[in-house]
């Protein structure tokens, strides 16, 4: 063989070698579970107000609709309920929508305010938009009000008190296969935190609040609710334990299993989570462990994703930076099945990131 013959045979066995295993390489990596699809601030990046603790919703029309509290720093006076809607990938200017007042019994005194917090969106199945939210100088002394609209919150009713109890206290209702509303709510004084389910089995008439584990010494709060294929309800709670906390029904929300630990790790910070329809569970939470201030452990915010409830695997860093806050996440699937979060940015911000599930 000549030698310009041999140095083709040997080029062209070198090519094809190292695509064919370029090809292998490719062929070995995991198709990512989530893509992202879209990204933005809600709020203007002048904004220099403190701002935290987001909700979002679907509206009928199938805008978005996303809320949150904003003011000088948590627990001012000056702290209210904002919102902004979601149309043709933007967003409009954000508006107050809630003003706290001292009540004198069930009467408010206008000329007192008090701050804002924690609003949750809630979509119930004839289209009424629900805004609940708390007022009080601290989530030891707040109580629980709502607003209400009928045309994809272009109005609103005037406040209500959540009666008896306090509502949802940061992530959105469920509402069971049954038809069965359960408000996932929790109290906390200087020595307990307390997690509850607020049910109502004819739309919101009548409620009886369902404690979780009250016994348990951890201080638990702020769950997040899903519902499985097999109609079981999984609670995952924030927790002062380093980790998220979970209980379990299996009768509808009327009684629930005794708190356990998960095996994630949490620095005592919001999560929220959803189910999909094929049952691929997402939960969005701080996968860090807590340090000597509160914010030690939000610098990082991630995407978990479970097929059984129990087993996780992260799979999308939303923020990982050495400092900062990125906490307070609330998910949705939308009826289009694109997957929207929202989430506090360094209190100045709220940002709104898009993905399409691959499963």
């Amino acid at each position: 063989m000549k030698i310009e013959s041999k140095l083709f045979f040997y080029t062209t066995f070198l090519i094809f070698s190292i695509l064919f295993c370029f090809n292998i390489k490719m062929e070995a990596q995991p198709m990512p579970y989530v893509e992202k699809k879209g990204e933005s601030f809600i709020l203007p990046l002048s904004n220099s107000k403190m701002c935290h603790a987001s909700t979002i919703v679907e509206l009928s029309n199938g805008d978005l609709m996303a809320a949150w509290f904003q003011g000088s720093y948590e627990g001012a006076n000056d702290v209210k309920i904002w919102g902004s809607f979601f149309h043709e990938n933007q967003w409009s200017a954000p508006q107050q929508l809630v003003v706290g007042f001292n009540r004198i019994g069930t009467n408010p005194d206008f000329s007192d305010t008090l701050a804002c917090w924690n609003p949750v969106l809630f979509k119930s199945p004839d289209n009424i938009i629900f805004l609940y939210y708390k007022v009080g100088k601290s989530p030891r002394e707040w109580w629980g009000e709502y607003i209400s609209s009928t045309d994809n919150g272009k109005t609103w009713s005037s406040p209500n008190l959540c009666n008896p109890s306090l509502g949802p206290v940061k992530n959105k209702p469920l509402i069971t296969s049954t038809g069965t509303w359960l408000f996932p709510t929790s109290t906390e004084t200087l020595e307990d935190w307390n997690v509850f389910i607020e049910r109502s089995t004819n739309e919101g008439k009548t409620w009886r609040t369902i404690a979780i584990d009250s016994v348990n010494p951890a201080k638990v709060i702020q769950p997040t609710l899903l519902q499985y294929p097999d109609g079981s309800i999984h609670a995952f709670c924030r927790s002062n334990q380093n980790c998220v906390m979970e209980s379990v029904s299996k009768n509808d929300g009327k009684t629930w299993s005794p708190l356990s630990k998960t095996n994630l790790v949490n620095p005592n910070s919001g999560i929220d989570a959803i189910v999909q329809k094929n049952g691929v569970i997402y939960l969005v939470y701080n996968p860090m462990e807590s340090g000597k201030e509160w914010v030690n452990g939000r610098n990082v915010l991630t995407i978990a994703i479970s097929f059984d409830g129990k087993e996780w695997f992260d799979v999308y860093h939303l923020e990982k930076e050495e400092n900062g806050e990125f906490s307070y996440p609330a998910i949705i699937q939308t009826s289009d099945g694109l997957i929207h979060i929202t989430y506090t940015y360094n209190r100045k911000n709220i940002k709104h990131i898009i993905f399409k599930s691959n499963f």
